[in-house]
């Protein structure tokens, strides 16, 4: 099946990792978490979840990968103030490979300068930032945009999960 990409630093909204992940590797594909510090254990913000980082985002070949998986939380805010994990997502981007954001994952698109011209959501506090970027807000449960599929919040998870798993099929 396909090899994702998770894109994770510590303080992660919690379920907004770990169910899509556990719905990802439940349907065949493999997850491979991508982060600042190879072997660290990054956890989420209520401390529910745990992961190991297996690959330094520095080091990571976007070839390796079918699909590219932000989760929300303070974990995309921490990682877009570093420039390897910026341009990752923005050479990821330029393959036209399926990317999954929810919550507040659209901040990694809006540095790394992808969102211009497509049509997304994400958590409510970054409207502003997601329209500043020359994108369309759309406030619903899920949107999808050609090989972009985005979310809002933990309670859009099943939907969001439904049209990644789609996608990826």
């Amino acid at each position: 099946m396909s090899r994702i990409a998770v894109l994770i630093d510590s303080m992660f909204e919690d379920p907004e990792y770990a169910l899509p992940a556990r719905d990802f590797t439940a349907a065949g594909h493999a997850l491979e978490h991508l982060g600042l510090k190879k072997g660290a254990e990054v956890r989420g913000k209520r401390n529910e979840a745990a992961v190991t980082i297996d690959t330094l985002v520095g080091e990571a070949l976007v070839d390796r990968y079918d699909a590219l998986f932000i989760p929300g939380g303070y974990s995309p805010d921490k990682l877009r103030a570093h420039q390897e994990a910026v341009e990752f997502v923005r050479r990821f981007a330029e393959t036209g490979k399926p990317i999954f954001v929810i919550c507040h994952g659209a901040q990694l698109l809006i540095s790394a300068d992808t969102i211009r011209g497509r049509t997304i959501t994400g958590w409510k506090s970054i409207t502003r930032d997601i329209k500043n970027a020359g994108a369309t807000y759309i406030d619903q449960e899920v949107v999808e945009d050609g090989n972009l599929v985005s979310s809002r919040q933990p309670s859009d998870i099943p939907a969001f999960v439904k049209a990644c798993l789609h996608k990826l099929s």
